[in-house]
């Protein structure tokens, strides 16, 4: 609230933000079993995203949101640098060690070559390994060589999803984009099999995502996942915790001094976070993987099972349009992952709450509006492109026999995706805005567009 005040900014851009990066933070380091007996484990790695226009302030917004994390950054990289200092040191002690026995043994061995093979070889020291919270721009073989040594997982960071997303859609990077799709469940093991790179594991690969867009990119994205197009395989629903607030009338000045009180706690909690009291936690312990779990006290299981019931019927209604059915399938992970997340920033020791659990509902059922608009604006992005070609139109910058390439390499606003111009030049052509003639070029057929006088009268 003191980062929104100050910037203007509505609070769901550093919350959500905050929230994202604190499970990330916790990763695989402890999972919640929402059942009684069962054995399903969600671990709290959740993927963000902020939707606003420009200049909402959104990216400084979240900049000061993971701040905290950052701090965690910065303190890594300074023991990495201070450990690898000191695996310089042992290194060069073993070379010296190792030379040293080399020239012993060749006297020995020049002497007699039937001597004994008794010595010891010095151990070589172990490279220290980097621990990493959080990356921004890496490609998902790198990122799968970090998490090789982050099993805990990181959070990858984007200020422009969407951008990220369309280059997954893309045929040669199919198997970056079923990495991601696999990382995101948190608990799934990942192999990668390279020339070059030779063969690398991942016992479970954990990623947390988190970044920003613009409303008419998203509605765009949406759009064509919508209509089964690219991106059509859930990749879009992953991100539950999508956040689209209204931007307030009120602007008031405001130049204080940050809270510095509530920043220090922030701190406080990331800190724990990442190194928690695990005899104040008290989890369970896994005898298949010494895996960490809690689960939920007799009250909140109830009230999981509850509203699991709700979301379970509602999902087999046949009520709902597919790719928000999609989407309400993950809170099948958010809720749990929340109401863990609560737990730990608590504090909280053995059992999880039901107000964890009630505070995670809440969060849920209000994110739950947002995915509605979300996907509502996919569903008008036609009439959105539509409306933006008649504009053009009105204003006499495309005339009479124009085709899509016209319009697309004009590079205008809301028009500049191919496939939704497309769409919006099919949707003006079924209400008799526009006529479409097909002509011959010897080659790829051409589309030519004519213009209904009546209709723009």
């Amino acid at each position: 609230m003191d980062i929104s005040d100050r910037m203007q900014c509505p609070p769901d851009f550093a919350g959500a933000t905050a929230i994202v990066a604190m499970g990330s933070v916790l990763g695989r380091q402890i999972g919640l079993r929402p059942k009684r007996l069962d054995s399903w484990t969600e671990v709290p790695n959740l993927w963000g995203m902020i939707v606003g226009r420009p200049g909402m302030m959104k990216s400084p917004a979240m900049s000061e949101a993971l701040a905290p994390l950052k701090r965690l950054e910065a303190k890594a990289r300074d023991a990495h640098l201070a450990a690898l200092a000191a695996y310089e040191r042992e290194a060069h002690a073993h070379r010296l060690r190792k030379g040293a026995v080399d020239e012993r043994l060749k006297k020995v061995f020049k002497n007699n070559p039937a001597a004994p093979l008794d010595f010891e070889i010095p151990m070589e020291p172990d490279e220290p390994k980097s621990k990493r919270y959080m990356i921004s721009d890496a490609t998902y073989e790198a990122l799968g060589a970090i998490l090789v040594n982050n099993p805990n997982g990181v959070l990858a960071f984007r200020d422009e999803l969407v951008a990220l997303l369309k280059t997954l859609d893309k045929e040669e990077y199919a198997a970056a984009r079923g990495f991601f799709l696999s990382a995101w469940n948190g608990n799934e093991g990942y192999t990668f099999d390279r020339i070059g790179r030779g063969h690398q594991h991942i016992d479970a690969a954990c990623v947390s995502m988190l970044g920003s867009t613009q409303p008419g990119k998203l509605a765009t994205y949406i759009g064509r996942a919508l209509k089964g197009g690219d991106g059509d395989d859930g990749m879009i629903q992953r991100f539950s915790v999508l956040t689209w607030p209204d931007q307030g009338h009120q602007w008031r000045h405001v130049d204080r001094f940050p809270d510095s009180e509530a920043k220090a706690r922030a701190h406080q909690v990331f800190d724990w976070l990442a190194e928690p009291n695990w005899d104040h936690v008290r989890p369970w312990v896994n005898d298949y993987d010494n895996s960490r779990y809690l689960t939920f006290d007799a009250c909140a299981v109830e009230r999981f099972i509850e509203w699991l019931a709700n979301l379970e019927h509602r999902l087999r209604s046949d009520t709902m349009q597919s790719a928000m059915e999609s989407h309400l399938a993950k809170y099948r992970k958010l809720v749990p992952a929340l109401a863990l997340i609560n737990h730990m920033a608590d504090g909280g020791s053995g059992l999880v709450t039901v107000a964890a659990l009630e505070k995670a509902l809440h969060y849920a059922a209000y994110l739950e509006t947002h995915a509605h608009r979300a996907y509502g604006a996919g569903l008008r992005g036609d009439a959105t492109t539509a409306a933006a070609i008649l504009a053009r139109i009105r204003k006499a910058e495309l005339g009479d026999g124009f085709t899509l390439r016209d319009i697309h390499q004009r590079d205008w606003s809301n028009l500049t995706d191919r496939h939704q111009v497309r769409l919006g030049l099919d949707l003006l052509v079924d209400h008799g805005w526009l006529s479409a003639a097909e002509i011959s070029t010897g080659g790829r057929p051409k589309t030519i567009y004519g213009i209904n006088p009546r209709g723009l009268s």
